[in-house]
């Protein structure tokens, strides 16, 4: 699994294991996926994916591969950055190749919501054309690609920021405050993940993953505050001031905004479909009752987790 460290990765490890699957996680640096060495059937190998012969040798004997791998931000370029083509396009691509020398029959890929080659952002654009590669690689490989939406459970980096930043500030500048989204429950994006696995019939499909309900910006600042506890007043941003604060925020530490994160949000992403198989999406309020227990004891796995990312 690509991408297995990660924030969905690891709770998708963690459900494989449950059903007795051996899986091989490939990650930069072994001591950082501690939470995953302990579990039994996880082998946590030291290597770099982007290497094809190592690619190759991960994949020997596999079954399947899921590619979790992705970036929100990248140096910029035309039509999207050097990091973005390098996680988003060259390692799908390399991973086709290597699947097909390796003789493995099965490929799950995490796109995004409204990724497409001619999309807004750089992250769009190069989500767009890496899902378009794997999805034409569909002789003698099932592939079945998956599109969430903006991802929230324990330890995301999505919900627990907007908490993080309404417990020290007194007022909160919300950019893009009208921005539409759908966000959808990691357990359900896991539940995808695995029905698909032995699906036939959703080789050479895309997926849209969205939760049950639309919000706006301003609403997902304030469900995040409420639940947390630390509710503060909300400022929404014009479009200008958001762009402002988006390229601000990228000399901040840890970059948590982006213009190009500000030129995404520009397309909402929302979708009228179903969740794949039967699942019966979250709700918000359920899904993200993790928010309430926001102290400091219990936020310490989160930042052990997202520490040096």
């Amino acid at each position: 699994m690509l991408g297995g460290s990660g924030f969905i990765g690891r709770h998708l490890v963690e459900a494989l294991v449950e059903q007795g699957h051996g899986v091989v996680v490939p990650t930069r640096r072994r001591e950082r996926s501690k939470h995953l060495i302990m579990l039994p059937t996880v082998d946590v190998v030291e290597a770099d994916v982007h290497d094809e012969e190592t690619l190759a040798r991960l994949l020997a004997g596999s079954e399947s591969v899921i590619n979790l791998v992705g970036i929100l931000h990248s140096r910029p370029g035309s039509p999207y950055g050097p990091d973005f083509a390098r996680a988003h396009v060259e390692l799908p691509r390399k991973l086709i190749d290597a699947c097909r020398r390796a003789r493995v029959r099965r490929v799950l890929h995490l796109s995004a919501l409204n990724a497409s080659r001619d999309g807004p952002s750089e992250y769009l654009r190069s989500k767009g054309e890496g899902e378009a590669l794997v999805l034409a690689a569909q002789d003698g490989i099932g592939v079945t690609a998956f599109r969430p939406s903006v991802v929230f459970g324990p330890e995301d980096r999505f919900l627990n920021e907007f908490a993080r930043w309404q417990r020290w500030l007194p007022l909160v500048m919300v950019p893009c405050p009208r921005a539409r989204l759908q966000p959808v429950y990691v357990g359900d994006v896991v539940r995808c993940l695995m029905l698909a696995l032995g699906d036939r019939a959703s080789f050479g499909k895309r997926y849209d993953l969205c939760g049950p309900k639309v919000y706006t910006m301003r609403e997902l600042w304030r469900i995040a505050g409420r639940l947390s506890g630390h509710e503060r007043p909300l400022v929404g941003l014009g479009d200008k001031l958001s762009y402002l604060q988006a390229w601000m925020l990228e000399w901040a530490p840890g970059k948590p905004m982006s213009r190009d994160n500000f030129r995404s949000l520009q397309v909402d992403a929302v979708s009228a479909a179903p969740l794949p198989f039967g699942v019966k999406p979250t709700t918000l309020e359920a899904g993200a009752a993790y928010l309430a227990g926001a102290g400091p004891e219990a936020r310490f796995s989160s930042y052990r987790y997202t520490a040096g990312r």
